[in-house]
């Protein structure tokens, strides 16, 4: 995987990384994706992540790319992996308090030294520390890897999945609120009742290419259970893309612009804001932070009425249109500056967004056989 680097332009660099994937890597992907061969062989994954989840590349903008290349029965694994974050996203959506509970999750003090010899890597399972070394370095783990970690954490030094799921956070690029949250819940056991995750070393020592072979892995252990249930509690937003104020707030998570270039150039002013760590629930780790910065300047250079703002300035406006940011840490933001000051909002929403979250519902088998209706209604 070629590093990124943050002197580097990351539209141009999220556009290049697509191109060199679609082309050579796009039609192995099915076969290979499975395989973790470290962090200087990433040759078998397109390592695009990081820019999706901040929208330097849209998913149905890759998608149509990827389809141009390739005909949808020879893609169609790297087509869910797409969707998958997409789904993710629905699916918070309409649960919000998901999220809301995790983030008001406040770590047990007791178990403060543990946590800390998982985090320095001092575990002593080899992949496990590997991997630790590799999520602070490189601020990106394998799918794979990431499943993995995740079975080890919870079931295997019986930590707290929240904790774990607040170090991916701090260290991964592509960190979102809803990928990261429900995937630890997946592995835990949590987001599909009774079906957890069991990392098992054979399997891991397959699909690393023989690098580790880890001992003492918990290999039968029950499924966390959690006493409330989460029921569908908010509807979906419709697709909007009309202004109402004169000016528009945007985050580091919603970037993409082919579509809107005309839309946002009607505002007086577009405010970027970027939270920082003492206003977040999950503090970030630097390099995150700056990438998230990276990603506002390089936004920034298109557009003139663009400019970074303080939260002063935010506080004095009667209205906003709101680039929508999804449930987490931005949109908590929002809330909370509207409680401070009553405040006018407008969000846009995409109508790929309004239109993909509705299969959301359910599980990821009823969004997966709805991609192909997805697919013809944007393509």
């Amino acid at each position: 995987m070629k590093r990124i680097r943050i002197d580097e332009n990351l539209y141009e660099a999220a556009n290049e990384r697509a191109e060199d994937f679609i082309n050579f890597g796009l039609t192995y992907y099915a076969k290979l994706r499975n395989f973790d061969f470290g962090p200087n062989d990433r040759t078998n994954i397109s390592c695009l992540s990081s820019f999706i989840s901040h929208r330097l590349i849209f998913e149905q903008e890759l998608v149509n790319h990827a389809l141009a290349k390739a005909p949808f029965s020879r893609i169609e694994k790297f087509i869910q992996e797409i969707y998958w974050r997409t789904y993710w996203k629905g699916w918070l959506e309409l649960r919000p308090e998901v999220w809301d509970d995790y983030a008001r999750y406040k770590e047990n003090p007791e178990i403060k030294k543990n946590i800390a010899e998982a985090k320095n890597g001092a575990t002593g399972i080899d992949c496990f520390d590997a991997w630790v070394k590799e999520l602070i370095e490189e601020n990106y783990l394998h799918n794979h890897a990431r499943m993995w970690f995740a079975s080890i954490w919870i079931f295997t030094l019986k930590l707290p999945w929240q904790s774990g799921a607040n170090f991916f956070m701090e260290h991964l690029l592509d960190g979102d609120a809803a990928s990261n949250t429900l995937s630890w819940r997946w592995v835990a056991g949590l987001q599909t009742k009774g079906k957890h995750y069991l990392a098992q070393a054979s399997n891991i020592n397959k699909f690393t290419a023989k690098r580790f072979d880890p001992k003492n892995l918990i290999l039968d252990a029950d499924p966390l259970s959690e006493k409330k249930s989460y029921e569908i509690s908010t509807s979906i937003k419709d697709g909007n893309e009309k202004n109402k104020h004169k000016q528009l707030l945007v985050f580091e998570n919603d970037l993409w612009i082919d579509g809107r270039e005309d839309l946002y150039s009607k505002y007086e002013d577009i405010f970027l804001f970027l939270i920082d760590n003492n206003q977040r629930n999950i503090q970030l780790s630097d390099k995150v932070m700056n990438f998230k910065n990276k990603a506002l300047e390089d936004f920034a250079k298109k557009f003139g009425n663009a400019k970074f703002v303080n939260q002063e300035i935010l506080t004095s406006i009667k209205g906003l249109d709101v680039v929508y940011p999804g449930v987490g840490e931005n949109l908590d933001f929002i809330f909370k500056l509207k409680e401070k000051n009553p405040l006018s909002l407008n969000f846009l929403v995409r109508k790929e967004d309004s239109f993909c979250w509705q299969f959301s519902n359910k599980g990821f088998f009823n969004f997966k056989k709805n991609i192909p209706n997805i697919i013809q209604k944007f393509s």
